[in-house]
């Protein structure tokens, strides 16, 4: 019995005195320009050497807010304390209501297709964010202090790990907010209580599509929304929009009335369709 107390008393001691957990940094540079990516020349889990945006431009106009819904905080991606970089990050524990003002970076291509902290695949067309120390997943509005625009994201990634910054956004919401070219922003952030979450834009006339592609050929759309149409159980659509010379045709599947019918869709869309595809929404009431 002595001898188990002992060795009991060393294993605490053990424990007691055992590094924090360390997280990898893969926090990105400030993304300030829009050059195409570089590839890397040599071992890395990473496809491109450097972040950077996408070659297809986003339009703004066309980005949907993250969707605010009560999620249960679990241990994923919520390891507390921890340490990157030699410094320690404490998870904030009374974030109800919490204001925060800095500065906000964006990542993209660079880590589009990999593992968020959570477990979740990173998309830059999504509207999501990391944080260093708010608890995961929560929903954050973010105001660009410099021209009044504001996104609603869901943060579901740690960083950025880089004490002139206080969140990094996905290329989407860093274009909705109007500071993707130049690649950082004045913002404040606000934890949305999604306990009284606002449902009021469900239950608008808002036509909610999920866009897949974009052609400046007509035909080469057409062929596609033909190809969609055969192997979708769901409405697939070509908008134009442009004169001849600049004309531009998107493909995109829907409408929806909701964006539960569009997470639906999604999934049966990413067994049928290899590429990337994004959320766009369409105001049913021009006064809205």
């Amino acid at each position: 019995m002595i001898y188990r107390v002992l060795a009991i008393a060393a294993l605490l001691v053990v424990a007691a005195c055992a590094p924090l957990p360390q997280i990898e940094d893969d926090s990105s540079p400030a993304a300030s320009d829009t050059k195409p990516p570089v590839k890397t020349q040599g071992k890395s889990r990473y496809k491109f050497e450097q972040d950077g945006a996408p070659l297809a431009k986003l339009d703004p106009n066309t980005i949907v807010d993250a969707q605010p819904r009560h999620e249960l905080i679990l241990a994923a991606g919520n390891m507390n304390p921890y340490v990157v970089r030699g410094k320690e990050y404490q998870l904030i524990d009374q974030y109800r209501g919490y204001k925060e003002r800095g500065i906000a970076s964006w990542y993209g291509t660079k880590f589009h297709g990999h593992a968020t902290s959570n477990g979740e695949i990173y998309s830059l067309y999504e509207m999501t964010a990391a944080h260093t120390r708010l608890p995961i997943p929560i929903y954050v509005k973010v105001t660009n202090l410099d021209n009044g625009r504001t996104a609603v994201v869901r943060v579901n990634d740690r960083g950025p790990f880089h004490s002139d910054r206080i969140i990094d956004l996905s290329y989407a919401a860093a274009v909705k907010l109007g500071y993707a070219d130049k690649g950082t922003a004045r913002v404040e952030i606000e934890v949305i209580d999604t306990d009284n979450v606002n449902v009021a834009a469900e239950a608008s006339n808002a036509r909610y599509y999920l866009q897949v592609a974009a052609f400046s050929k007509l035909s080469s759309a057409a062929a596609l929304r033909q190809q969609l149409s055969a192997d979708l159980g769901y409405p697939v659509m070509v908008a134009s929009s442009g004169n001849d010379e600049s004309a531009m045709h998107r493909v995109r599947v829907g409408p929806f009335i909701d964006y539960s019918s569009v997470q639906a869709a999604k999934k049966v869309l990413q067994k049928q369709w290899s590429g990337d595809s994004h959320l766009v929404v369409e105001a049913g009431d021009s006064r809205s």
